[in-house]
């Protein structure tokens, strides 16, 4: 074999496998606003009195702080929740106004207004979403605050 051929494979080589294992930054703004059409949607999930669409939001592990107990798992949430999707109108809506992103693109957190059905706000809600294997978004975390008239939270 050629001594300088032998010299250079192995550097070709490694050349090669360089942009295999360098991943491009994650474009945060396109991120924040898949969170932001996702968390959207999962709000739209209940204006429309759809709970199995708003069971796709949820992961299997996601724990949600309701005051009380903490729902721990999907199927606990799905059942506390349950009854937001019984009769003809939703008892309260949301929707995102801050979302923001971590660096390596995995983890979100979503903030915004609750609101009663004549627009009145009532709370605030946190969301913290996880991108998950197949490439969506899914509710981790989740929590809300009452707030008092001037919309402070109630301690």
């Amino acid at each position: 074999m050629n001594p300088l051929r032998r010299l250079f494979d192995p550097a070709l080589w490694l050349l090669a496998a360089l942009p295999a294992g360098v991943a491009a930054a994650p474009d945060l703004a396109a991120l924040r606003e898949e969170v932001r059409s996702a968390e959207a949607a999962f709000a739209d999930s209940m204006a429309r009195r759809d709970l199995a669409a708003f069971a796709g939001f949820v992961a299997d592990d996601a724990v949600f702080l309701n005051g009380g107990q903490p729902l721990r798992g999907k199927d606990a949430v799905l059942a506390h929740w349950q009854r937001f999707f019984d009769g003809p109108r939703a008892p309260f809506a949301w929707r995102p106004e801050l979302v923001e992103v971590i660096g390596s693109g995995g983890l979100a957190q979503s903030t915004g207004p609750v609101t009663d059905p004549a627009g009145t706000l009532v709370a605030r809600f946190y969301s913290t979403w996880r991108r998950e294997a197949d490439g969506r978004w899914r509710v981790v975390l989740d929590n809300g605050y009452d707030v008092s008239p001037d919309g402070c939270a109630k301690p």
